[in-house]
């Protein structure tokens, strides 16, 4: 029994490690899974901008679009770039031996990422990007230092230059990056992008547990069931001892 523990606890292990990270404050995602406007917007970014290196193995096309109110033929002219079916999984072509060698690691695929890090955590990622030449693609994130991915969304949001200050670490005084300023070369403003952000976040939480509002939909059914039950036994059972007592 304990051998059967440890082991599990040791299975559990890379999941708290893709949530462990440095003590970023994290910004509110403000996600709404009723918003399809939004879901449907965050679904083009990811389809343009993500899908290249990242896929959702668990998803499919044909589920998404109905699910955010895409019109499947549309949904199959302008989201579907590689020919596959509606019905396909949404995969990408990448080979995860030639991603390592490009970025150090494989891109992970996204499907659940929202249960694993949190909609907040994703919604900072995005928005926390900076310059730094010493990486090797030019840019570093404040909440996933050394992050190997390239800044994808920078067309949109120009390239961040990075907000920095004095601080004592351990009796040293270092230079931290504390926050991240555009340097207005992107296509968007920046409520513009930070709504992107916010769609692209939504997309990602929708599709981490697709059946979400449909299960919520279902237990105030269920919890209106039992009330009404209640009230009917608690009745009943009045009826039923009036004569007892």
């Amino acid at each position: 029994m304990m051998k059967k523990l440890i082991i599990g606890l040791f299975a559990l292990l890379p999941t708290f490690a893709m949530a462990a990270g440095p003590s970023v404050p994290l910004m509110d995602a403000g996600n709404d899974l009723t918003d399809k406007a939004s879901l449907q917007r965050g679904a083009k970014l990811f389809m343009n901008y993500c899908l290249g290196c990242h896929q959702m193995q668990y998803q499919r096309y044909e589920r998404t679009f109905r699910d955010i109110g895409i019109p499947t033929d549309i949904g199959q002219q302008q989201l579907i770039f590689d020919g596959s079916k509606v019905g396909s999984h949404i995969l990408n072509a990448i080979e995860k031996d030639d991603a390592a060698k490009w970025f150090g690691a494989a891109p992970p695929d996204l499907t659940l990422v929202a249960r694993v890090r949190g909609t907040d955590w994703i919604y900072t990622y995005l928005k926390s990007f900076y310059k730094d030449e010493s990486r090797p693609f030019g840019v570093n994130n404040t909440i996933f230092p050394s992050v190997g991915m390239p800044h994808v969304l920078q067309e949109l949001q120009g390239l961040p230059v990075p907000i920095t200050e004095q601080v004592e670490e351990h009796g040293h005084t270092v230079t931290k990056v504390v926050g991240t300023q555009t340097d207005g070369s992107g296509e968007m403003s920046t409520d513009e992008y930070d709504q992107a952000a916010r769609d692209i976040t939504n997309f990602l939480a929708y599709v981490g547990e697709p059946s979400r509002l449909e299960s919520k939909a279902i237990g105030y059914k269920v919890l209106g069931f039992l009330v009404i039950l209640f009230i009917l036994a608690f009745f009943l059972k009045k009826e039923y001892w009036r004569d007892v007592h």
